[in-house]
């Protein structure tokens, strides 16, 4: 019969109840667990043992709606399901375990929803004050942590029982009622005015003049963009320390502008110039646009935006010797710019240059 504990025998291993389990071996090897399973783990207990690395972690628990949970009663016990079934149907994260939870709670409780929440400090601010803040977000977007909670304090007929509140729970309440932090973009403050308003609302009556007019109109949406092909990449690699450089020469290409008109049948019209464009070349790309658009009854209407040449003489001399066209003027800052630029998806006349 083998000594039970003696480091001698059988490579550095006791013996107990006929396993060999416990000690290191003469090698240096991990120690076996009991039955053979493999290497014992350091720190780790023979009961729920894992084959990772790390401590147990407790899953989450996802928090269940009461209208989930309405759902749940009634495939169960009206509908006559299986709390499986009920569980696949409803929701495919939710568990068996939770479906039975919920029916139970029905059953010896008669309750549904889940119960409020006990125990621990109540609310600093009820709903009303909330949206207050929530509101107080809405109407200026650049406000910080600290003006909010200098307005809560300073604001007594609202916030009379706040006698203190800390950013952190000012920046939880906001993300609660989907409140994040992002990006500001600057606004002109032109663009809301009431006069701009105005010129808005009498360029929409003036679209929907021409809909309703007997005669046919299309609308034509011409613009000016101009662009570089002259591209490097932004990005390089080198060594931890050093730049990473390119050879470039010391001037990119020529500027180029494109002139380009589309209608509800798409693009008309394109014309592209090294440079800027100006009241001549403009009058150019209207002569082209004048020999693609030629069908009988149909009055063109180019809409297009207050450039200073658009007003040019020679411009407005040759749309009143073509009576078949018309213009219409944008509005000033207006903020979907042009149907052109939309057509753009960086607003900027990229498309031209894999279109064309």
């Amino acid at each position: 019969m083998e000594p039970a504990g003696d480091p001698g025998h059988n490579g550095g291993q006791a013996v107990v109840g006929g396993r060999r389990v416990g000690q290191r071996n003469g090698r240096g090897q991990a120690p076996l667990l009991r039955g053979g399973c493999g290497p014992r783990l350091r720190g780790v207990g023979e009961r729920g043992r894992r084959q990772g690395h790390g401590p147990r972690q407790r899953q989450q628990q996802h928090r269940v709606s009461n209208e989930i949970r309405a759902i749940v009663v009634d495939h169960v016990i009206n509908h006559g399901m299986t709390m499986t079934e009920a569980a696949t149907m409803i929701q495919p994260n939710l568990r068996r375990s939770t479906v039975a939870s919920i029916i139970r709670t029905s059953r010896n409780e008669n309750r549904i929803v889940t119960r409020p929440n006990s125990g621990g400090r109540g609310l600093i601010l009820t709903d009303q004050q909330e949206q207050a803040v929530v509101d107080l977000v809405r109407a200026r977007n650049d406000i910080r942590l600290t003006e909010i909670r200098q307005y809560i304090l300073d604001n007594e007929d609202m916030f009379s029982n706040v006698g203190s509140i800390s950013l952190p729970t000012i920046a939880h309440i906001l993300k609660r009622h989907q409140v994040s932090i992002k990006q500001l973009y600057r606004v002109p403050f032109e663009r809301n005015a009431d006069r701009v308003k105005q010129m808005r609302t009498e360029y929409v009556q003036r679209v929907m003049e021409l809909d309703a007019d007997d005669d046919h109109h299309k609308l034509i949406y011409l613009d000016e963009a101009g662009f570089n092909l002259a591209k490097t990449r932004r990005r390089g690699r080198n060594f931890i320390g050093q730049r990473a450089t390119i050879q470039v020469p010391g001037q990119r290409g020529a500027n180029i502008t494109m002139c380009a008109a589309i209608s509800e049948d798409g693009v008309v019209g394109r014309r592209p110039q090294i440079g800027p464009y100006n009241a001549a070349l403009l009058v150019t790309s209207l002569e082209e646009l004048d020999q693609v658009c030629r069908a009988e009854g149909v009055t063109y209407v180019t809409v297009w935006d207050n450039v200073r040449f658009h007003r040019a003489h020679v411009v407005q001399a040759w749309f009143q010797a073509h009576a078949q066209f018309t213009t219409l003027y944008l509005p000033h800052t207006l903020p979907s710019l042009t149907r052109l630029r939309n057509f753009s998806p960086h607003g900027d006349g990229r498309f031209m240059i894999g279109r064309f």
